[in-house]
């Protein structure tokens, strides 16, 4: 039965499949898009991470940041405890973080409760 209603039924369910996968594919994994610092008297560091990610709701949003070494040890972590839903880029700041003598490089990295991690990460050579 190849009849033009049901080639119609066909193509309007294969578009409202693809853009459904389109829209949960937009909010995508958290990215790391800008990160700046500044190093305190104390030697400790505040940082201002920009994410940018299209959250969706409470059941897709970027919930943390995090500083790690290059060996991958986490340095530090700011939680994010609710989506932006008015923003598709953010900036959130974390004050005083201690970061061990002799690291000068790390890396910032965001995460999302639906894809976890896997966006883009940001490499910061420290002063």
């Amino acid at each position: 039965m190849n009849s033009p209603l049901r080639k119609l039924s066909i193509l309007t369910a294969l578009t409202v499949s693809l853009f459904s996968a389109s829209n949960l594919a937009s909010a995508g994994k958290a990215d790391v898009v800008k990160v700046t610092y500044h190093k305190l008297s104390s030697g400790n560091y505040n940082f201002h991470v920009s994410i940018q990610h299209d959250d969706s709701g409470w059941d897709h949003y970027a919930n943390r940041w995090e500083i790690l070494d290059l060996q991958g040890n986490i340095l530090a972590v700011r939680d994010l405890r609710h989506p932006q839903l008015d923003k598709e880029t953010y900036q959130k700041t974390k004050n005083n973080i201690e970061i061990p003598e002799g690291i000068r490089t790390v890396q910032v990295r965001a995460h999302d409760i639906m894809h976890g991690y896997g966006g883009n990460v940001m490499t910061v050579e420290l002063e």
